[in-house]
């Protein structure tokens, strides 16, 4: 269980865009985006119940770089607005449930540095969340946010492929991101 001093979730964060705060009306600087991010996944976290000391790896990238990632990971050669890569062997039988880190050989899942539970990596396409904010009709904060609940639920083991997991996963993402004022 984390030290009460200790975040939960650490949010190893990396902008690669060249977006410019003086020049891009779309600009939200990255201090904000961490924020929105380390909210947004320890909400998902307590959700869970997930006690645990974790972390993430969050990329936000453009366009060009999500669509190399997209045609070498998964063989899709299209631009998309986030991907996920989870460490964990979360299922939809078990997704979320913190009883696995029990059952894993944690040094395989575990950064030797810190001794944090490594989740899994997320990357955004920054361009895609600022076309589907404006496409939405929401704020640009509010899409970021919504791409990172997405995807931590990816991590732990949600997916949409069938309807019943769809409007399962869809809950979650408004348990997630309505309290923290995220909402459409």
């Amino acid at each position: 269980m984390p030290d009460s001093t200790e975040e939960s979730i650490i949010i190893e964060f990396e902008n690669e865009t060249e977006s410019h705060e003086e020049t891009d009306a779309c600009y939200i600087p990255d201090e904000r985006l961490s924020e929105i991010a380390s909210q947004v996944c320890r909400r998902a976290l307590d959700l869970h119940s997930i006690k645990s000391l974790c972390k993430v790896s969050l990329m936000v990238v453009d366009s060009g770089t999500i669509r190399e990632y997209n045609s070498s990971q998964r063989g899709i050669d299209s631009v998309t607005d986030v991907l996920s890569f989870p460490n964990i062997p979360f299922t939809t039988v078990n997704k979320g449930n913190p009883e696995i880190f029990d059952e894993l050989n944690r040094a395989d899942y575990i950064d030797p540095e810190d001794g944090r539970i490594i989740l899994g990596e997320i990357v955004i396409c920054y361009e895609r969340v600022m076309s589907q904010a404006d496409e939405y009709g929401h704020s640009y904060e509010r899409e970021f946010a919504f791409l990172t609940a997405h995807s931590i639920l990816h991590l732990l083991g949600y997916d949409h492929i069938e309807e019943n997991d769809r409007i399962e996963m869809e809950e979650m993402q408004r348990e997630i991101l309505d309290p923290l004022g995220f909402k459409r």
